[in-house]
């Protein structure tokens, strides 16, 4: 039998061994970046090219399910998921990036988070109206960034048509404040 950390052919997964995958690919940091915060730190994930390609490969079903032609990311672990989805998909790639880091025409919203205010920004012609988006992050805490990147894509006239997430944290109110997006988690903590 082989195990999720040694090479295998690719093979189709289901959200349920995604789960499993993540269960033992995701680490806890205690209190970062402030105290109290527990941390949830995918490096063991992406260092583990198995078990990252499984999860790539469940992301990657949700998105063609939902028809998606577009794939957005979200500063900036959502990046590192959303490019391979892309690429398996041959859709586009949007990052949805921190204030300032986007040359040209931006369009930004501002959001409360855990700790703090942000700005995210994406390009004013980062997509078009008849495109269908999957929005893409690594957790689902407070819902902000979430939210306000709905709000960015939904204003440049996208459908969004869900939000996939390595990780929901349950016990925030992320899925509130992101009504009425819907919430793909691969596993929910």
């Amino acid at each position: 039998m082989t195990s999720i950390d040694e090479a295998a052919p690719e093979r189709p997964a289901t959200t349920d061994a995604a789960a499993d995958v993540l269960r033992g690919h995701i680490r806890d940091v205690q209190d970062w970046p402030q105290p109290g915060v527990v941390f949830k730190d995918i490096t063991p994930l992406l260092s583990t090219p198995a078990a990252f390609g499984v999860v790539i490969g469940v992301l990657a079903d949700i998105a063609r399910q939902r028809g998606a032609t577009t794939i957005a990311g979200i500063e900036a672990r959502g990046f590192l998921l959303a490019a391979p989805v892309a690429d398996r998909l041959g859709a586009g790639l949007v990052p949805i990036r921190k204030k300032g880091k986007l040359p040209g025409p931006t369009r930004s919203a501002t959001y409360d988070l855990e700790y703090g205010t942000a700005t995210i920004e994406i390009h004013a012609d980062a997509v078009r109206p008849d495109e269908r988006v999957l929005l893409i992050d690594d957790v689902l805490a407070t819902g902000g960034t979430a939210a306000a990147a709905h709000g960015l894509l939904t204003g440049v006239g996208a459908e969004v048509v869900g939000l996939a997430v390595l990780m929901e944290l349950s016990f925030l109110p992320g899925r509130e404040r992101t009504a009425p997006l819907d919430v793909v988690p691969l596993l929910t903590i």
